[in-house]
This record gives C-alpha cells, structure tokens and sequence, in this order.
C-alpha cells in the first residue's frame, strides 16, 4: 500500500490464510452438530435456540429421515444452514449440557454416596468437616442421621437411616451447586 504524503501511515489489516484442511475440519464439525440435532427428540430440539430454518429443516428431516439419500443431502444442507447461524456457540452449550446431563448426576451421586459411607466409617471428625463445607447443614440433625445409619450398618441392615442420610446430603449438594 502506497503511503500518501501529509497523512499519518494507515495501519494494514492482516489477512488471515486458513488452509483446506481448517475449512473441511469445520464443515465436519457443522455437519456432526447438524447430525446431532436430527437425531434428537422433538422435546429436545425445543430447548435449542433455533431460528425458524432450522425449526422447518428439522420438520422436513423427520419426514425423510428413512429415505437414506436424501436425509444425507438434506444434512448437508442443514450444516450449511448452522454455519450461517449467529448463535452457534449457545446452541453447542445447550446441547453439552443435555448430553452429559446424566453423566453429571452419576458423578455426584457416587460423590454423595462416597461421602455417607465415610460419615458413617470416621464420625464426628468428618462432619465438622462437612458442616464447613456445606454451612446449610444443621450438625444435631447431621450427627443424628450419621447415628442412625451407623446403627443399621453395624446390624448389617441398611435401610431408612441410610437413605434418609443420603437424601439429607443430596439436598445439601443441590442447594450449593
């Protein structure tokens, strides 16, 4: 660029090359979402924000979705679609969310379970411990169920204690998380 005289240099916008390879790795991962999306119930689809092309190529995958070649041309063109979409990134994170939602739950309900067997196991120590981590607990209703479940584990009979112990730390993840 030539640089005019009395004018301060304008400063040059640097253009960014992005290779073949860059551009069909992201075509792949656009059709994969579109894929994704088709896949998922109608319930499910409800909670994406999607615009209204999206609403009617979805419809239209449904009605298609048993006729092989033109499903596979029709997903084409929903990933075609999705790249044009402003809100990409709220679409992927509401979709994250939905399909690890249960994996989540499986990994705090091993956390809960892991830390009733050690309230019962260590006592008192452990749910001073507990009460400082979650300030929501009330420790002589704590202390009791701890009592409780110890009781009917040493009879090798766990039943209400233990379940009522759990439910009480369930409710203490829930209302911090």
């Amino acid at each position: 660029m030539a640089k005019k005289k009395g004018k301060p240099a304008e400063i040059e916008e640097e253009i960014e090359y992005v290779s073949r390879t860059e551009l069909k790795r992201e075509a792949q991962e656009f059709h994969q979402l579109g894929t994704e999306i088709a896949k998922m119930g109608k319930k499910q689809r409800e909670r994406l924000p999607l615009n209204d092309d999206l609403k009617e190529a979805m419809v239209v995958a449904d009605k298609i979705s048993n006729k092989s070649d033109a499903y596979r041309r029709h997903l084409n063109y929903i990933a075609k679609t999705l790249r044009t979409v402003e809100n990409i990134d709220d679409i992927k994170a509401i979709i994250d969310v939905m399909l690890n939602k249960n994996n989540q739950a499986e990994v705090l309900v091993k956390k809960i379970e892991q830390l009733r067997s050690d309230l019962i196991e260590q006592g008192d120590d452990l749910i001073n411990e507990t009460i400082e981590q979650f300030p929501s607990l009330d420790r002589q209703q704590m202390r009791q169920l701890v009592r409780n479940a110890a009781k009917e584990a040493k009879a090798e009979k766990p039943g209400k204690g233990y379940k009522e112990l759990f439910q009480y730390l369930k409710d203490a993840h829930t209302i911090t998380y």
